[in-house]
């Protein structure tokens, strides 16, 4: 017979006792690894990043197929040269100035552009400056996105009151005319800043202009999540052990702020490359003759009834580019989401 002790002992241990794990649950798994095995489940998503990927490794091999295959640089002119076809020599530029098409070899396998440039060495190189200027700008964006929105809604006040004024003014601008304007100016007279000195011409121009403008983007929700997270217990009680703000926002509330900064990266990366498109199709981004997938877009918009593909074949480039990224990034978003609900199969 069981006396009350017993049954309050045996009470107390089933209370104690950490509840069961079903093999299909997604209790005690960390967050980190709860989100990767989400994302493994995305099939389709990862294909799109491996397609963004691919296009990535193509175009850093740029000077291997202007070297090996194309024997032609971005540069290079060919208004006056010949090129085989099916055993007949034909002009790369025609009399009437109308470029040769695809050849679907070595040589000019997209055809030429006016000025007899081999459109495929100039994509791959333009893919390359478009990519850089994407993910460096969106880099520079979430690092500096990051220290304002921590700053601001870690210290509130003042501190919140001037940099919440600076995000306004900002957000108050459409995008693009933002970016004509400071790239316009930024590249008649380039930039000096102290010992910084940056030409018109230097791809740097269009990878700070893109950077500055997508700041307040991911600031605000940053600052949002900070102001929340400042009052948590777990921040109280590293405050009340003495840590200095400064280590508190780096230890305690940076890595509960950088799985938002992890899902707005692919974003910015194609709101960016999409954004330097434009700018180089206005004239206020990549300066000619460095070429851009906008900037060939710009230059095959003037041939488009003569030559479709000058502006097809960019195009197309570009829109793949950034359905990968938009695609992939709504998976890390959801894979990222705690509410989500997913299933995981051990």
């Amino acid at each position: 017979m069981n006396t009350a002790a017993d049954r309050a002992e045996s009470d107390l241990q089933e209370f104690d006792s950490p509840p069961a794990v079903t093999g299909g649950g997604e209790a005690g798994i960390g967050p980190w690894r709860l989100a990767a095995r989400r994302m493994r489940r995305r099939r389709g998503a990862l294909a799109f990043g491996l397609i963004f990927v691919v296009l990535v490794a193509v175009c850093l091999l740029a000077p291997v197929y202007a070297d090996l295959v194309a024997g032609s640089g971005p540069y290079e002119n060919h208004l006056t040269d010949q090129v085989t076809v099916d055993g007949q020599s034909v002009n790369v530029v025609g009399y009437d100035g109308i470029p040769i098409g695809p050849t679907w070899q070595g040589e000019f396998l997209l055809g030429a552009d006016g000025n007899g440039r081999d459109v495929a060495v100039r994509l791959l190189y333009g893919g390359r400056n478009s990519l850089l200027i994407g993910i460096a700008s969106a880099i520079i964006t979430t690092i500096l996105g990051l220290i304002v929105g921590l700053l601001a809604g870690y210290f509130r006040g003042w501190t919140d009151s001037v940099l919440s004024r600076l995000m306004d003014i900002l957000w108050a601008f459409p995008v693009i005319l933002l970016g004509i304007a400071l790239g316009t100016s930024l590249a008649l007279g380039g930039l000096a800043l102290g010992p910084i000195d940056i030409s018109g011409g230097s791809l740097a121009i269009p990878i700070f202009v893109i950077a500055i403008i997508y700041v307040p983007y991911l600031a605000r929700p940053i600052r949002g999540e900070v102001l929340s997270l400042r009052e948590k217990e777990f921040v109280e009680a590293a405050r009340a052990q003495g840590m200095g703000s400064l280590r508190l926002i780096a230890s305690e509330i940076l890595p509960n702020v950088l799985s938002t900064a992890l899902v707005f990266f692919p974003l910015l990366v194609a709101n960016a490359i999409l954004l330097e498109a434009a700018l180089s199709f206005l004239g206020a981004g990549v300066q000619p003759p460095e070429p851009s997938w906008g900037t060939m877009i710009d230059e095959g918009v003037q041939r488009i009834i003569t030559a479709p593909a000058l502006a097809i074949v960019p195009g197309v480039m570009l829109v793949l580019t950034v359905l990968a990224l938009n695609v992939f990034g709504e998976a890390v978003r959801e894979s990222l989401d705690p509410k989500a609900k997913v299933r995981i199969e051990h």
